[in-house]
């Protein structure tokens, strides 16, 4: 077909095309997930975050206009946004719509210049970008879209889309040699085919093929979660000034690419740990400088300020409420003197912290409340979050301050997202990649020390505890140079599969005797819904003759899919 030009109702029927692929190709997409646990959902995530933006989308009236459906696609996808490649997709679809909102129609180099801007916008929300993954696959497709443009060479919008497509399925095929895991697997990267279905959806589109845009949006399906491969740790920053200052811009002025890096690097000037978000017409932002008013003058330049805040982290160790109990439990001890400035928010005193957490089991969920935790999200082992599912729980809790700790490799990047659009409070990201860190982490919370020592303190303490779950394979494959069959019990440490046997007791044995070191002092099993608590004691008696000299404790978790979660320390 020959189009040279996309308005907004057929830009609509592109992004919903691209969606109805990556939909009813997600099971294929998940069945290439490296590791074969049976919760690996790259394409459910990535399904479940543009279905978050087809919703936004299909409330618009027919005729809505570009800007309009732009603003849909990247809030509902920045909301949905589930898992790493979730994450990575909604930044591509933000910085695409960041681009052509600005037309009423849009041209192969509008589309060129998108495609770039997309892919930039993804790198930037990883702090450790991969390469032999979905982001890859992007860069792939922007830099082909490039050198079509630069060419000289006319060409329709379908036989453009056509070409980067084809130059992006290259790219997806050569991951495995980026990635020696997908190549032992015999896989290419998961999130890399889900974003090469969605292009396929919109050639589709452009190619008038008949395309059913009103598929169902219910695709949250049986309770899982990712276990893949591609999955970056959230590094934290050295704080070396004084004042956490965070406010909103009102703008009214343009804001636009340049200002929006002027207006950073003004920032980096004065401090660090910044985080600038711009959506549509506010900008919010967050600092640390030792001169707050120097950011609030600049803020000015560009709109009029509010839910401004200053906290002084030197001093805050003084406004501490609550301490901690023997048992674990908070108890509230409250000067006179902090009475007074304390904010009452629906009823009740907002407290200097709170933590959100997320885990899958009733086991899980009443450990982790008995350590301190105002909102556990059931998910984790069973269900990536979605970011808006983060942001919402980071919302009731009436804190200053709310830790984040998700307890899972792929939960962080939503993690990060949502604290960095959270309002009228602080959060904090603990990267907590499994259970056990996420428990040690709360343990060495200490109440009578400031946001930042205990970010320090919590992440550090998670290198001093050792992870090991136990599940079965869903499929044959070779991973780490071990052959695994269908059906086999796999041991999981926290970089690799330790173990493959035939017994759940065995792999539980042979990964501890991977795990425990002469530092080591207590293991902690963790038993899941399909363990009764005789054979976790059973198993408990056989590892303390194993072990004497180690304390070995049981938990129920009431987790699925996992049979035990192992801690050492």
């Amino acid at each position: 077909m020959s189009i040279e030009k996309l308005d907004a109702a057929l830009a609509r029927k592109l992004f919903l095309g691209g969606a109805a692929y990556l939909s009813a190709n997600k099971e294929v997409i998940n069945e290439l997930n490296v590791f074969p646990v049976p919760d690996g959902d790259t394409g459910t995530n990535m399904t479940m975050t543009i279905v978050s933006a087809v919703k936004e989308v299909t409330k618009l009236p027919e005729n809505a206009g570009m800007k309009a459906l732009c603003k849909a696609i990247a809030t509902g996808s920045l909301k949905g946004a589930r898992g790493n490649s979730g994450v990575i997709l909604s930044q591509l679809l933000r910085g695409f719509t960041k681009v052509i909102e600005e037309y009423d129609e849009v041209t192969v180099p509008t589309i060129n210049l998108a495609l770039s801007k997309g892919t930039e916008t993804a790198y930037k929300a990883v702090m450790k970008p991969k390469e032999g993954t979905i982001l890859t696959v992007a860069r792939g497709i922007s830099e082909k879209a490039s050198e079509l443009s630069e060419s000289g060479e006319e060409f329709t919008i379908p036989d453009f889309v056509r070409r980067v497509t084809e130059h992006g399925e290259y790219v997806l095929k050569t991951t495995p040699e980026m990635l020696p895991v997908l190549k032992e697997a015999g896989v290419v990267d998961s999130g890399g085919q889900g974003l090469i279905e969605v292009m396929h959806g919109m050639l589709a589109v452009l190619e008038g093929k008949k395309i059913d845009l009103s598929f169902d949006t219910d695709v949250s399906g049986p309770e899982k979660h990712l276990t893949g491969a591609g999955r970056d740790d959230i590094s934290t920053a050295d704080i070396k000034f004084g004042y956490c200052t965070e406010f909103i811009i009102k703008l009214e002025r343009v804001f636009n690419e340049r200002n929006e890096s002027d207006f950073k690097a003004f920032l980096q000037g004065i401090g660090d740990s910044i985080v600038c978000v711009a959506m549509d017409d506010i900008v919010k932002v967050h600092v640390h400088t030792n001169h707050p008013g120097r950011a609030f003058e600049e803020g000015l330049k560009y709109g009029q300020l509010t839910s401004m805040k200053v906290d002084n982290m030197r001093e805050e160790h003084e406004e501490r409420l609550f301490h901690m109990e023997s048992n674990g439990n908070y108890t509230e001890i409250r000067k006179e003197s902090e009475i007074s400035t304390a904010k009452p928010v629906s009823g009740r005193v907002v407290k200097p912290f709170g933590f959100v957490t997320v885990a899958a089991g009733k086991g899980l969920t009443e450990v982790f409340k008995t350590l301190g935790a105002d909102e556990v999200i059931e998910g984790g082992q069973t269900m990536n979050p979605s970011t808006d599912d983060i942001l919402r729980a980071v919302e009731k809790v009436d804190a200053k301050t709310v830790f984040i700790i998700p307890n899972n490799k792929n939960i962080i990047l939503a993690a990060n997202q949502a604290a960095s659009i959270t309002e009228d409070k602080k959060a904090i990201v603990i990267p907590a990649k499994t259970v056990p860190q996420g428990i040690t982490a709360l343990i060495n919370f200490i109440p009578d020390h400031d946001a930042e020592t205990n970010r320090e303190t919590m992440t550090e303490s998670l290198e001093s505890v050792k992870t090991g779950e136990v599940t079965y394979a869903v499929r044959d494959t070779v991973i780490d140079g071990r052959e695994i069959r269908n059906g086999d019990i796999m041991g999981i440490g926290d970089h690799s599969i330790l173990v493959v046997s035939q017994s759940v007791d065995q792999t539980v044995k042979e990964m501890l005797e991977a795990l425990v070191d002469d530092a080591s002092e207590l293991i902690t099993l963790y038993y899941g819904d399909e363990i009764e608590e005789q054979e976790a004691e059973k198993l408990k008696a056989k590892l303390e003759e194993i072990w004497p000299e180690l304390t070995v404790e049981t938990q129920y978790g009431g987790q699925p899919v996992y049979y035990y979660i192992l801690s050492v320390e």
